[in-house]
């Protein structure tokens, strides 16, 4: 793989190679499962699946390997190419048959996830493969070194995958929280600095003089004194989401089945609406940058409280709510109800 001549009788199989990775990608990124019927080991999945993603790690390294060896007659490099080609294509064909033998009534939140790392290391091969094609001859790059590593990395994501619909959902709350974590952290310090609330958040040249007269200037923005109470209130709902999810965590560990289909079916739905309640913290975090926009904050926040009142409802009617998530769940519903409308009122101040 690595004459000219050779290179030059390999680019049609590597053309085709690129095409045909690019199709397997593609099916797994929109394809659906195909149902099996009867009983289903996830053992077994988990097993078949870490042998395919095993293969088509050694398929990108001699793949990559066998593309910088030294010049060879034309009519072996084009064996020995075409041979590394069939095995890559075969490897990443193998992993995406196994992929699609994960049926929805395992989990959807579980899919999702297995799914995601398997384009990850499909699109993995094929920047190796592209990189390949345009690489000089006879030469290991850097950049095809850092191609196979980051197919490796791929790779190697799978051992940290959820194993079933339960560690899946809580893969999803952690990221969640995560993120309501960093706002609320974000508007903490917005309060801290109402005269420089974009202190942190741009960088002014000192040599541009073009806004230093301007009436708008970014530099003249403050809080007013409605706008911190404002905050503060809209901050009480942030930490109450915060607080929701962290609970709804703490029930998923400790009352969480995926062994039985209606159960998995529940924390589908669960995970469903968790992953909203990021978005509309960041929609309303948005909001409350200056200029202020009142009426936006109001609807973020009325859409925020809905999604947390649907995700506490949901918590109670599933199996996932036992007698002491009973009391939390009433008590972070008289919050949400409780901040939301401390917040409106202070919108509504004058100010």
């Amino acid at each position: 793989m690595a004459t000219e001549s050779g290179k030059g009788e390999l680019a049609v199989p590597l053309g085709n190679a690129l095409n045909s990775i690019q199709c397997i990608r593609d099916q797994v990124r929109d394809g659906e499962s195909g149902e099996q019927g009867g009983a289903y080991d996830l053992s077994v999945f988990w097993d078949t699946l870490n042998q395919a993603v095993t293969v088509v790690s050694m398929a990108a390294t001699l793949l990559s390997m066998g593309s910088s060896k030294n010049p060879q007659p034309s009519l072996q490099v084009l064996q020995d190419g075409e041979k590394l080609l069939v095995t890559v294509l075969n490897s990443t064909l193998t992993l995406s048959e196994v992929y699609s033998c994960l049926p929805e009534s395992q989990g959807v939140t579980l899919r999702r996830q297995v799914r995601d790392a398997t384009v990850e290391v499909l699109d993995g091969i094929l920047q190796l493969v592209e990189v390949i094609i345009s690489s000089p001859l006879q030469s290991l790059t850097q950049e095809q070194i850092t191609f196979t590593r980051g197919v490796w990395s791929a790779c190697d994501r799978f051992a940290q995958l959820a194993r079933d619909n339960k560690e899946a959902l809580l893969v999803d709350v952690s990221s969640q929280s995560g993120v309501v974590k960093d706002v609320v952290e974000k508007i903490k310090q917005l309060l801290s600095e109402p005269q420089d609330p974009f202190k942190d958040c741009l960088i002014h040249d000192p040599e541009d003089n073009s806004d230093r007269d301007s009436p708008h200037s970014i530099r003249d923005v403050s809080l007013s004194e409605k706008d911190q109470q404002v905050i503060r209130a809209s901050l009480e709902v942030l930490e109450t989401a915060a607080s929701c999810l962290r609970k709804f965590r703490s029930a998923v560990e400790d009352n969480g089945d995926a062994a039985e289909p209606q159960n998995v079916a529940q924390l589908d739905d669960l995970a469903d609406i968790s992953r909203e309640i990021s978005p509309s913290v960041d929609d309303l975090a948005l909001c409350l940058y200056p200029p202020m926009n009142y009426s936006g904050v109001e609807n973020h926040m009325s859409r925020l409280a809905a999604t947390l009142r649907k995700l506490l409802d949901l918590i109670r009617s599933s199996h996932v709510c036992g007698a002491a998530e009973l009391t939390w769940i009433q008590f972070l519903e008289a919050a949400v109800d409780h901040n939301v409308q401390k917040a409106k009122e202070s919108i509504e101040l004058d100010g």
